[in-house]
């Protein structure tokens, strides 16, 4: 998603932004800008550009700038269309002022208004633009004593009235050799060097000039300057945090600290659910708007099925998504391994809606099945993460996941990023089809939006439980996992993570299957994970928890070992298994979002525990182009 570099120092400026961008690119950017100021000028030069560097490039040589201070962006449009007057940085009403925002201001609209009734003059159809204006705004009114306030003090000010999640970098022409960061959600690395500093949303835009770091957690702030960086928190309160010496090369720069790209992703998950949302949903309307879907509605309202083709972890998901959309849209959705679509001769045309799942949009078996669905005259939509891959190319339209690149070959932050999509999508069908409201569609919208918190503390109150059980079950041989309903594909995904790093046999299984087969597998030696949430307000849940417990003791009335998924404050469940993993209650449709954490969790530790190339298992690629 979006990337931002500043430096402050006596290079060049330019090149050291332009070049930092070019190396954060990976995180995929629809417009591009860089703002430069010097203590010899009264204003910041800005230029921008629509679509990718080269633009923005081939701009700066026709109207070439520099200075001593100055700060760059690439831009994911979100609020506004990715044009060059919506791209960063963003200036209040005088010009002397310029901001550069990762993330989204939950409350601009509110802000916008107040600010236009004070005078201010937007330009731009963002979020980011209100920032510009409130630190102007907090800069107009002096202090008690008639001093000026500092940039610092107003971007505090500022960054206090927002609500939402933001990495800010601002730059006064006012203050000159100085550049303004805070960080409130989305990532922000502050580089230090001789007579320079630097700032940037990953470690790779600043790698290859300062390997000492610090990384801003949330709540701080920094000022950059050539004689240093001073960090504080929101309220002003000195920060005394070590510097990172940095010794990864520029692809381990990327793991950002993290063991493994796998542990990384796995803790990615909030922002990817975030980002794959983020400018898709409307909390007013709860209208749903899928920009790169080249269908048109009265298409999608009369298609009469859905048919899903995928391979691994996104047939999982696809599996998961025909609980979302059979149950918000009432339409009936067939689920097939891609690899095995062809060979079934199936039955599809022009009323039935393909729909392609992968990851990295180049999958052989899912590019077969999808040109065979155009064959026979079906109109096909991809979920995809790689922007411009061979599927949506192929596709009438595409959902893109916005989770940024993923390098572990086991799937994580893809896989809940494509639950996501599934669930946008299963609404915006919902409500073509008249099956939800405007209530319903925001209460939902409401739910999903709580999702990315509940990841969050499941990562920090689960991570040290799943690093102890794995060093009790790592010797296991094989483990089985168990649900209901939609907690059913998760099973099979979370047994699908346990083999692949493990290089355990693991199996998932529907809970309602035991007695019919799977009993006879059951002793004292065999590690059952069983999913078995429950939505109070739901009866369906409540019933299918109740019939879940019957399964457990099954289980355990045959010695086995269960681990239990199960919702925070469940006083019943722990009397009647040897472990459980307490995760935040959700709706149905979304638990599956935030019971996966922990199972991606439990097999990583248990890999790691096992001596196995978690990133790189054997015998697996990270995209599988042949059949």
């Amino acid at each position: 998603m979006c990337g931002i570099v500043g430096y402050v120092g006596r290079k060049k400026v330019v090149p050291v932004i332009v070049e930092g961008l070019r190396r954060l690119e990976y995180r995929g950017y629809d417009s591009a800008g860089v703002a430069v100021g010097s203590p010899k000028r009264s204003a910041l030069e800005v230029r921008r550009a629509s679509g990718k560097l080269g633009n923005l490039e081939e701009v700066l040589r026709e109207h070439p700038i520099d200075g001593s201070f100055g700060i760059g962006h690439t831009r994911w449009a979100t609020h506004g269309r990715p044009t060059e007057e919506n791209a960063h940085p963003h200036r209040d009403c005088t010009g002397r002022i310029v901001v550069v925002h990762n993330g989204i201001v939950e409350n601009y609209l509110e802000l916008k208004r107040e600010l236009i009734a004070q005078g201010h003059k937007f330009v731009t159809e963002t979020d980011t633009e209100i920032i510009a204006h409130l630190v102007e705004q907090v800069q107009n009114a002096a202090a008690a004593d008639g001093s000026p306030i500092a940039l610092e003090e107003a971007v505090r000010r500022a960054a206090k009235r927002m609500t939402g999640a933001f990495a800010l970098g601002v730059l006064s022409a006012a203050e000159p050799d100085k550049i303004v960061a805070a960080r409130l959600g989305p990532p922000v690395v502050i580089g230090v060097g001789d007579g320079e500093s630097f700032v940037a949303s990953d470690v790779p835009g600043i790698l290859h000039h300062t390997r000492n770091i610090y990384f801003l957690a949330d709540g701080d702030m920094a000022v950059l300057t050539p004689q240093g960086v001073s960090l504080t928190d929101f309220e002003g309160r000195p920060i005394d945090r070590a510097i990172t010496r940095v010794q990864w090369d520029p692809i381990q720069a990327e793991k950002g600290g993290y063991k493994h790209f796998m542990l990384k992703e796995i803790w990615e998950q909030p922002r990817a659910i975030r980002d794959t949302t983020l400018g898709r949903v409307s909390l007013d309307s709860g209208k749903v708007f899928l920009g790169e879907m080249d269908i048109p509605d009265e298409e999608l309202l009369h298609a009469t099925n859905i048919n899903i083709a995928a391979c691994g972890t996104s047939w999982h998901a696809a599996l998961t998504g025909k609980y979302m959309i059979e149950r918000l849209a009432r339409m009936p959705v067939d689920v097939d391994y891609a690899s095995e679509y062809r060979y079934r001769n199936p039955i599809a045309g022009p009323g039935a809606l393909g729909l392609l799942i992968t990851q990295s949009g180049e999958t052989a078996d899912t590019l077969a099945a999808q040109r065979e669905m155009i064959a026979l005259g079906s109109r096909t939509v991809a979920i995809c993460n790689v922007v411009g891959a061979m599927v949506a190319r192929e596709a009438h339209g595409a959902v893109y996941t916005h989770a940024g690149p993923e390098i572990g070959v086991a799937s994580t932050k893809a896989f809940t990023a494509q639950l996501t999509a599934l669930f946008l999508l299963a609404l915006k069908l919902g409500q073509l089809r008249g099956k939800l409201d405007a209530a319903q569609s925001i209460g939902l919208i409401e739910e999903l939006g709580r999702v990315p918190a509940k990841i969050e503390e499941v990562l920090r109150n689960c991570s040290a439980q799943c690093e102890q059980l794995a060093k009790e079950f790592s010797t296991a041989s094989d483990f089985l996992y168990l649900g209901r309903g939609i907690h059913f594909p998760i099973a099979l995904e979370g047994a699908l993570k346990l083999k692949e790093i493990s290089y355990i046999h693991a199996e998932g299984y529907p809970a309602g299957e035991m007695k019919h087969g799977p009993n006879a597998l059951i002793d004292e030696t065999l590690p059952v994970v069983v999913l078995a949430t429950r939505d109070e307000r739901d009866p369906a849940s409540r019933l299918r928890y109740e019939k879940t417990l019957s399964n457990i003791q099954e289980v355990t009335a045959r010695s086995g070992r269960v681990i239990a998924i199960a919702t925070e404050g469940d006083k019943t469940i722990g009397g009647l298994v040897e472990h459980v993993i307490e995760v935040p209650a959700a709706i149905e449709l979304l638990s599956p979002l935030i019971e996966i954490v922990p199972l991606q969790l439990l097999a990583y530790y248990i890999a790691v525990r096992r001596g196995c190339d978690v990133d790189q298992p054997r015998n697996l690629a990270k995209s599988v182009t042949v059949e």
